[in-house]
């Protein structure tokens, strides 16, 4: 169980092979075609004040920019990119204009047995995986289209570095 102030409530059943929302969520994900208006509204509406950046090359030869923040037990993350491989990120965004749309929400994998689950289950339910990265000493992830919700599922499998980046994102 995990206790609030409010209620108690369960914790995640971690367990894939009862579907892919069965991990333990932790993330919120906007995609952005203006990062820094998406970071002042977040601020100024959102009560949001500051975010760790990470930025980056895609593996087609573009760009990604990610700016992230806890706000209590949740991490956001605001998303841009451009560049060949940039549209898994931006493709659902207008081609003109200033737009934040919600892109994926992002889940915890927490051991080896819990990825390879989640690799067969999503093998099993025939999803397209648009991308699946392995970055050894950091992490391992994948996002997985779900289009009958409207966006992405992200799930991450970290390592050491990868949980001591996370706690150092800034906590509003």
């Amino acid at each position: 169980m995990i206790e609030s102030s409010l209620i108690r409530r369960p914790g995640a059943s971690l367990d894939a092979a009862r579907g892919l929302l069965h991990a333990e969520h932790f993330q919120v994900a906007y995609a952005t075609s203006d990062m820094a208006a998406a970071k002042a509204l977040f601020m100024e509406r959102f009560g949001i004040r500051e975010f760790r950046q990470l930025s980056g090359d895609l593996p087609a030869g573009g760009e990604i920019h990610v700016e992230l923040a806890w706000l209590g037990p949740v991490m956001y993350e605001l998303l841009t990119a451009r560049g060949p491989g940039s549209e898994l990120y931006v493709g659902r965004l207008p081609a003109q204009g200033f737009a934040i749309r919600h892109h994926h929400l992002g889940y915890l994998v927490h051991d080896r047995a819990q990825w390879d689950a989640l690799m067969a289950e999503i093998a099993h339910e025939g999803r397209d995986m648009p991308h699946r990265r392995c970055n050894p000493g950091f992490l391992e992830s994948c996002i997985v289209d779900a289009p009958e919700l409207g966006h992405y599922l992200e799930y991450i499998l970290p390592e050491e570095a990868c949980r001591r980046f996370f706690e150092d994102v800034p906590r509003n």
